[in-house]
């Protein structure tokens, strides 16, 4: 039986709609009848900026603010900016985590390291979590196109983590028919192929 609550919490840079993941399970959660809070932070969104959100599940009311060690699902869309997110998640929690490299300009300008994509995997394992990793080189084409990155992204947690306790495949594919007027097929097939994802590493 899943437990009574669920939090998830989001981390990306802007423009890789790691917002929409969010939005997406929210309405999910809505069509279900559950009672659900979203909470996104958008302040740089547009600018390649950090992003990040907090979704909490199960509760009338809740506070935006998942505590340290609260936090059931990480769903973290780019690889320096997951490692923000390691001290939300719970020691038994899920952490799913798309390898996208977005290098900030301290980096590129070579005043600051970026985190070795080994050694963010290392970290997220050695905290007791279970790790799913997304190599964005093995995303599927649909069209000659390469499929949606963050609705594969949300494939792959709907089907390798405790989120398909709370939503099901054929209520998140109903939100997307509702929620595009274009591009319904192929986001719906992103978000198959994910769910279908057979040889992501496990932590």
């Amino acid at each position: 039986m899943p437990p009574s609550t669920f939090d998830i919490y989001f981390v990306g840079v802007g423009g890789q709609g790691v917002l929409t993941i969010g939005e997406i399970i929210t309405e999910a959660a809505f069509a279900r009848g559950l009672p659900v809070n979203f909470y996104p932070t958008k302040g740089m969104a547009q600018r390649g900026g950090f992003v990040k959100a907090q979704l909490r599940m199960g509760r009338s009311t809740s506070g935006p603010s998942i505590p340290e060690k609260g936090a059931d699902l990480v769903i973290a869309t780019e690889v320096s900016e997951s490692v923000k997110a390691l001290r939300f998640l719970k020691t038994d929690g899920d952490f799913v985590l798309y390898g996208h490299v977005w290098e900030p300009a301290a980096v590129m300008l070579g005043k600051a390291p970026y985190p070795a994509v080994d050694a963010v995997q290392a970290a997220i394992r050695g905290s007791g979590a279970r790790l799913h990793y997304i190599d964005p080189a093995s995303l599927p084409q649909f069209g000659g196109v390469t499929v949606p990155d963050n609705v594969y992204t949300l494939g792959v947690a709907l089907a390798a983590t405790r989120l398909r306790d709370w939503i099901d495949a054929p209520t998140v594919e109903q939100v997307i028919q509702t929620r595009w007027q274009r591009g319904i097929e192929r986001n719906l097939f992103a978000l198959r192929a994910g769910m279908q994802c057979v040889e992501m590493p496990v932590g």
